[in-house]
């Protein structure tokens, strides 16, 4: 079998009958629009919040975020995922309940059909990245090198911007890479429960039919991604900070 993967063969699907590289190449696509949906998402809720809330230490802004934390990471995504379908597809029919379209097919109706899943993917993730962001972003603020600068007249703004967030990011980015494994562990449910025709559907469908192909073939898939996601997280350190050096 690790012979046939060598040439991209990872075998013959059981119950499709058909070559499971096929069934991935057809199933990935959906998989990722909604990952990297619920990513955007994810990073648009958590680096604000996490940042004011470090910033505005203690204050309404804080309780507000640390609340938002603490309830997103409580609650069980495919919770979420239904309570969402329950208010914004059935009670205000706003977003269609099921079923998949490409942005690439049809822009306005692919964001329609993958907003509810990438809500509920990016909100799970969204409340541990700000509890990451707010934790940085506080210790940078006690650097001697923070005071200096607010020393020398720089307003608070610029101090954050310039030299807060730059050295607090890097923590945050080995968050986020994890957070790949999250989008694809957690697109299992959420492609179940919303119908979507992705590689966690896939693997739920090959799981309960015994298609052991198809279930080896994921696994590996799943690996190589987190492998080389981390890959590249390494190479972001070295961008936003130069001091370190990767050989």
């Amino acid at each position: 079998w690790m012979g046939k993967v060598l040439q991209f063969d990872l075998g013959r699907s059981i119950v499709y009958n058909q070559p499971t590289m096929e069934l991935i190449i057809s199933r990935f696509p959906a998989t990722l629009q909604v990952g990297l949906f619920a990513l955007l998402i994810s990073l648009a809720i958590s680096l604000p919040v996490g940042v004011i809330s470090a910033v505005k230490k203690d204050s309404i802004l804080d309780v507000f975020g640390r609340f938002f934390a603490f309830v997103g990471i409580s609650m069980p995504g495919f919770w979420l995922g239904l309570l969402l379908i329950i208010v914004f597809a059935v009670t205000i029919p706003i977003f269609p309940i099921f079923g998949f379209v490409s942005i690439f097919a049809d822009f306005a109706e692919g964001i329609r059909h993958q907003f509810l899943p990438a809500v509920t993917l990016g909100l799970s993730m969204a409340a541990m990245v700000t509890r990451m962001t707010r934790s940085c972003v506080l210790e940078v603020l006690q650097e001697d090198y923070i005071t200096t600068a607010r020393g020398k007249g720089l307003s608070g703004t610029l101090v954050v911007a310039k030299h807060v967030l730059k050295n607090a990011f890097i923590p945050v980015i080995t968050v986020v890479g994890l957070q790949v494994g999250f989008i694809f562990g957690g697109s299992v449910l959420v492609e179940v429960i919303f119908a979507i025709p992705g590689l966690g559907r896939l693997m739920v469908d090959s799981i309960a039919q015994r298609d052991y192909p198809v279930i080896q073939a994921l696994v590996l898939v799943y690996a190589i991604t987190f492998v080389l996601v981390n890959l590249l997280v390494d190479v972001l350190y070295a961008v936003l900070d130069p001091r370190i050096r990767y050989q």
